[in-house]
């Protein structure tokens, strides 16, 4: 599954081609709570489909119904449109309590702009959209870095990027739920596995399956801030040379399945044999996951999509307990209800 950015530009662009009239909405300010944050965009074909999201779905709605009474109109100027400012709208168009937003509406974006964007984002680029207010036209250029949304009195600048990549060491059980997860949540995924019996019941679509020795992918691969590795063969000969290799890259998660003592063994292997140092290995990441008591494996594979998520949208993982006081507490939890059930109090 594409990032849903990409799948918005691409939608839009699709209409345009085809002569139909479309608009995109983007949210470029809000005030207090929110659905969807500040760059998010959508964008509204004249027959009323509808890519992307930029509420809960009632200022959707409204915006179809605008554009429905409006026609089909002419070339337009882009305008705002607020949402949210009393708080009989916020009710109405469920805003959460206090919460506004505002949005630039861009009528019938130029096709061949939207298809130069969207080449420069399928090859990988980070790429700057600044629109003029005074007559919607929009100029493309390569960003070094992934600028917030910025708007003045004359322009509109957003910055689009490609799709998020992960690269998977191993393809075994753990892997496909973790990759199923990660597609839907718009990252591009990989994975690397040499051994042939475990490709071989591999079945998830819309994955590269590379069949490499894991560090040389890594560096073919060229992880970047937008790229996440994760090591889960617990096999040491694939995954220690594949994390070294990330460690010198700018991937902005590198982890490694496994408990808290086979991740000490890993370190201390990692500097008696190729000499790393707690420094280098720093951003090493490992147990993986939240901690959330998980056991199977779509468990561990939801609790370590939502670390990387977390890492990803730079929110520090809360953890209200360490894990081994919440183990633990489960523990003591489990002991006094087969107390209960023979009839003993707890003390």
């Amino acid at each position: 599954m594409e990032n849903l950015d990409v799948l918005v530009l691409r939608a839009l662009h699709g209409w345009r081609q085809a002569g139909r009239h479309a608009l995109l909405a983007t949210v470029v300010r809000t005030w207090g709570s929110s659905p969807r944050p500040v760059g998010s965009i959508m964008a509204l074909c004249e027959d009323g489909s509808v890519v992307g999201s930029v509420s809960g779905g009632c200022i959707e709605d409204d915006l179809i119904h605008r554009y429905a009474q409006a026609g089909k109109p002419g070339p337009r100027v882009p305008e705002f449109l607020t949402y949210g400012i009393s708080a009989d709208e916020a009710h109405r168009f469920g805003l959460p309590c206090g919460g506004s937003l505002q949005l630039l509406l861009e009528y019938d974006p130029a096709a061949d702009g939207l298809a130069e964007l969207l080449a420069l984002l399928d090859g990988g680029a980070l790429v700057r959209r600044t629109v003029q207010l005074s007559d919607g036209q929009a100029s493309l250029a390569i960003s070094p870095s992934a600028d917030e949304l910025s708007v003045s009195d004359t322009t509109l600048a957003n910055t689009f990027g490609p799709p998020y990549r992960m690269l998977l060491i191993g393809a075994g059980q753990l892997t496909e739920y973790l990759a199923t997860m990660a597609l839907f949540n718009g990252f591009a995924v990989t994975v690397c596995d040499p051994r042939e019996e475990y490709r071989r019941g591999w079945s998830i679509v819309g994955v590269s399956v590379l069949t490499e020795m894991p560090d040389d992918v890594v560096r073919a691969f060229k992880p970047d801030p937008r790229s996440c590795l994760v090591a889960l063969t617990h096999d040491p000969k694939l995954d220690d040379l594949a994390l070294l290799e990330a460690l010198q890259t700018q991937a902005f998660y590198i982890g490694a399945i496994g408990s808290r003592r086979n991740n000490a063994l890993r370190r201390e292997r990692l500097i008696e044999h190729f000499d790393q140092t707690e420094q280098s290995l720093a951003r090493l990441r490992g147990p993986i996951g939240l901690y959330i008591g998980s056991k199977t494996p779509a468990e561990i594979a939801v609790s370590v999509m939502a670390e990387i998520l977390a890492v990803k949208n730079q929110v520090a993982p809360m953890q209200t307990l360490d894990v081994g006081r919440a183990k633990n507490e489960l523990a003591l939890g489990a002991s006094q209800s087969g107390a209960l059930a023979c009839g003993v109090e707890p003390r």
